[in-house]
């Protein structure tokens, strides 16, 4: 029976990271877990595959059709991970032997089932932070100095743009007069569509919903940001319950040094189980969206059962941080210099061999020929793979118990002994 040649596709949506995507992707992880270790926050990875149930908890039964939900070989309806929080709060929410507050931290793949675009794909990477416990302002202030702290390791300076949702929502029944809950809701997934779509197209869609000129008052009050003092001087908002706690907010970020914090009225983050303080950090660069978005979700946590249990947090996509780093040319790559073995000659070939693994038990970075080619095409191929030194094995010197040290940069070349070469590599890989 003839047999074809099987198409070697990726399903629609879906990608390869070559070398240079997945060293820009660790060293963003990278930076994340050293910071997430300053700030004491535990490391874990929540289950990549959950009941759809879980995830319909969180964002209606709707959801099924944003992710990649199906059946699995028991029957059972499962989905995989569409965001890291669900996962993180059904697990702490399901432990009560965890002693409060848990500060939990995690970086993995997500899966959605958006449509594919320049730069979007359905399989992504996020950062995530999430404190439990708490019902307190200092939990909210941690998370933002966080995000902070973490994009000034990445060397890249980002404005964060803070709010209450309760501040917004005591506004929209007081001011507007609007008391429904869902009434309510409607509002905040309108404004919430006004960066991206504009004021007049948000208008017209809700114009059957929503009074015109309630949105209008709303879409308004979104427009003001600043200090909290010109805030404050620009917005009724100041007799508002919620406001001292939001300029208190801004004063505590003040005492931590955070840098580009302001209020934002418009800030509200369209997710519904949001109940408190949200925020989100943009390059102020460049249009393209918000690089990490958080907040305060206690309505997450009592919705899997646990009242007792505040939460709030603040997740990135890493792509779109990488994106950000590679417009202002500040990503840096945190692999070690290059180190290359070549030998002169075949009789000198397992000596190489010996220095390339005493390098590497050094640590070193430290390659060579595995083809047996002769020494100046294994120089072309030490400056090809971006090697900033070059050792030489040459009979005579290795005789000696010497090596050739090379710069590739600049040619300069000298004799080093071979019984410390990690030793001298080191300083001069520093120099």
């Amino acid at each position: 029976m003839a047999t074809g040649v099987v198409k070697l596709e990726l399903p629609r949506g879906m990608r390869d990271l070559e070398a240079d995507e997945f060293a820009n992707i660790s060293y963003v992880r990278d930076k994340f877990f050293e910071t997430a270790r300053l700030f004491n926050f535990h490391l874990t990875e929540p289950s990549p595959l959950e009941m759809l149930s879980t995830l319909e908890a969180k964002s209606g039964a709707a959801i099924s059709n944003e992710i990649y939900a199906f059946k699995d070989k028991g029957g059972r309806d499962v989905a995989l991970r569409f965001d890291l929080t669900i996962g993180l709060t059904r697990f702490v929410t399901s432990r009560r032997d965890l002693k409060m507050p848990t500060k939990m931290a995690t970086f993995a793949g997500v899966w959605r089932y958006d449509e594919p675009q320049a730069g979007r794909y359905r399989y992504f990477h996020q950062w995530d932070i999430e404190v439990y416990g708490p019902f307190s302002q200092e939990s909210d202030a941690e998370v933002i100095e966080f995000v902070s702290a973490f994009f000034k390791k990445l060397g890249l300076k980002v404005a964060i743009e803070v709010n209450d949702r309760q501040l917004i929502e005591q506004y929209i029944k007081t001011r507007l007069h609007i008391s429904s809950e869902e009434a309510v809701l409607e509002m905040f997934r309108a404004v919430d569509k006004v960066p991206k779509k504009g004021a007049q197209a948000v208008l017209a869609e809700y114009r059957e919903r929503i009074e015109s000129s309630n949105l209008q008052a709303l879409i308004e009050l979104s427009k003001v940001k600043g200090t909290a003092d010109e805030v404050a001087g620009k917005a009724d908002v100041k007799r508002l319950e919620s406001w001292q706690k939001l300029a208190g907010l801004m004063d505590s970020l003040k005492a931590r040094k955070v840098e580009g914090a302001r209020v934002n009225l418009g800030i509200v983050r369209g997710l519904d189980y949001y109940s408190g303080v949200v925020f989100e950090a943009f390059d102020p660069a460049s249009d393209s969206g918000a690089l990490v978005g958080g907040g305060r979700y206690d309505r997450l946590t009592e919705a899997f059962g646990r009242k007792d249990i505040g939460a709030t947090g603040v997740a990135g996509g890493v792509e779109r941080i990488v994106m950000a780093l590679q417009r202002h040319g500040i990503l840096k790559q945190s692999a070690k210099a290059l180190v290359y073995v070549a030998h002169a000659s075949d009789d000198v070939r397992s000596k190489a061999v010996e220095v390339v693994s005493a390098l590497r038990a050094g640590g070193i970075a430290a390659d060579y020929d595995i083809l047996g080619r002769a020494l100046r095409k294994q120089l072309d191929d030490a400056s090809m793979k971006g090697a900033a030194l070059a050792v030489i094995v040459a009979p005579d010197e290795i005789a000696a118990g010497q090596v050739i040290v090379r710069s590739m940069k600049g040619g300069a070349e000298g004799k080093h002994p071979a019984s410390n070469l990690a030793e001298t590599l080191h300083k001069m890989l520093r120099a």
